[in-house]
């Protein structure tokens, strides 16, 4: 058991993208979103497999899909977006960090999720765009 009571999660963690990285790059904040066009003030990152691979399938780009296993060089907190809002407690182990995230390697191979899944979710999302409630706390 972790001694650290301040550690939210002893990771390890992920980070879902389209942004061709290498190990030992750093993840920071304050670019511009994966997700809305504005630069966010955080990065953002998930101890959930699953989490990830909607980051990276759910990312703006055409890029090829990525998942990179990170770790934070600072203080990290829940990510509010998620937490209690959207899902009791944190089950989708996703938090965010004013700090870099250090890229520590990438996953080679992941299964994505089905083409129907990912429309299903993009229909979800554009929903909640029409009625306003597409807001990121940042």
């Amino acid at each position: 058991m972790n001694e650290n009571k301040n550690v939210l999660d002893p990771g390890p963690f992920f980070h879902g993208t389209k942004a061709e990285l290498k190990t030992g790059d750093l993840l920071e904040p304050f670019h511009l979103s994966n997700y809305q066009d504005k630069k966010s003030n955080h990065i953002y990152f998930t101890g959930t497999l699953e989490a990830a691979k909607w980051g990276a399938e759910l990312a703006k780009s055409n890029a090829k899909e990525r998942i990179y296993i990170v770790e934070p060089t600072g203080e990290f907190e829940n990510d509010p977006n998620l937490t209690d809002k959207r899902f009791p407690g944190n089950p989708t182990r996703s938090y965010r960090s004013k700090f870099p995230l250090k890229i520590i390697a990438e996953l080679s191979s992941w299964e994505r999720h089905s083409d129907e899944q990912i429309n299903q979710m993009l229909t979800s999302l554009n929903t909640l765009k029409e009625q306003g409630k597409n807001v990121i706390y940042d």
